[in-house]
């Protein structure tokens, strides 16, 4: 097969959304929001519309309430402001022929006093994490949060379903549930952070219902095929997993069958997992057979890797998120096995443009004889 016509390259239909290719720009978190209506700038609209040739880009994570932010420059979506500036993003997207979702993010207990008015982050449980909120004294330890009583956390169910509306009213083609790397979703599913009383917590169906709460009230506003999911089962980042998670996310991933998702997203461990015999090493390999619906991966997967991946049909699509970050034209130089831009980790988050929209195209490299 011509690697042109490689099946990486080919159209694909997700709900009633036809991308022009598998490769999916993965949601990553880049800092350069306004800070004060935390939304987002003229610097997004160009960041994203560079990158519009990806079958879909995904967002960065996307605050629902000012409650759910835990770094600073990070883009919400629950104010006006914010709605205007995604939807300057949306409009540049679609115009350069892209497509383009929102990931709807609450960090849960991965949040500081700095962004809760000096109170306690919140979380399904007191229990606090080993990790680290960007405010503005830098990267500062996450305090024990104080646990979430059972209307508030039907409150914040409501929440992502008004920041569905609000993402559909600011142009995108969908919304991802971020349920994933330790936030709050996550938090909710594991029973080293959850250990809840009331019908949130316990069993593994009941420290799942937050999820498919979350779920119905984005899908009621996106609607299911508009909706995706991103899980990452054998995460260790922000969370020490669950003690029985490959029973947990068998019985979540059977259950997003009975939805008519837009996709399912699982992301690769970051690290080899084989002395966690609970966890899995080759996530979508493992699941792949559990779940119906479209499938994507993620998980530093280079050129060949994404290719056999979606080949061997363990996936429909691939996301990337360092490659696209520094290579906004990915899919024309993944179709011409053309050198890739070298990334700079000193500018992964920040709030200039360097590092952001400054990385060149393959033409323009040509242009300029390099």
């Amino acid at each position: 097969m011509n690697k042109n016509e490689h099946k990486i390259f080919t159209p694909l239909q997700i709900g009633p959304v036809k991308l022009n290719n598998r490769l999916v720009m993965a949601p990553m978190t880049r800092n350069r929001a306004d800070n004060v209506f935390e939304a987002p700038t003229d610097l997004h609209v160009e960041y994203y519309s560079q990158r519009a040739s990806a079958g879909l880009i995904i967002s960065e994570g996307s605050q629902v309430s000012k409650q759910g932010r835990g770094y600073m420059y990070t883009a919400g979506i629950y104010n006006e402001e914010q709605v205007e500036g995604w939807k300057n993003v949306t409009d540049a997207v679609h115009e350069n022929g892209g497509k383009i979702q929102i990931q709807l993010w609450h960090t849960g207990r991965v949040s500081h006093p700095y962004f809760q008015n000096g109170g306690k982050p919140v979380a399904p449980s007191a229990i606090k994490a080993d990790s680290k909120a960007f405010t503005p004294n830098g990267f500062e330890d996450t305090p024990e949060p104080r646990a979430l009583a059972t209307n508030e956390v039907e409150d914040i169910i409501q929440d992502f379903g008004r920041a569905a509306e609000r993402a559909r009213r600011a142009g995108f083609d969908g919304a991802q549930i971020h349920s994933a790397n330790g936030y709050l979703v996550e938090q909710f599913l594991h029973d080293s952070s959850n250990k809840r009383k009331d019908r949130y917590g316990g069993s593994i169906e009941n420290r799942s219902r937050f999820l498919f709460e979350v779920i119905d009230a984005v899908a009621k506003e996106m609607g299911e095929n508009r909706t995706s999911v991103r899980l990452s089962p054998s995460n260790l980042f922000n969370t020490d997993n669950d003690s029985q998670s490959r029973d947990l996310y068998e019985y979540v991933i059977r259950k997003l069958n009975e939805y008519d998702l837009a996709f399912l997203e699982l992301v690769e461990p970051l690290d080899d997992v084989s002395d966690r015999p609970e966890l899995v090493n080759h996530v979508a390999e493992h699941f792949r057979p559990v779940y119906n619906g479209m499938l994507s991966t993620n998980g530093k997967y280079d050129r060949e890797s994404g290719m056999k991946v979606i080949e061997t049909g363990t996936a429909d699509m691939v996301s990337y998120a360092k490659l696209f970050l520094a290579n906004p034209d990915l899919p024309e130089r993944f179709k011409k096995d053309a050198p890739l831009n070298e990334q700079d980790p000193d500018t992964f988050y920040g709030t200039g443009k360097e590092g952001y929209i400054d990385y060149p195209f393959l033409e323009e490299i040509k242009e300029n004889g390099k």
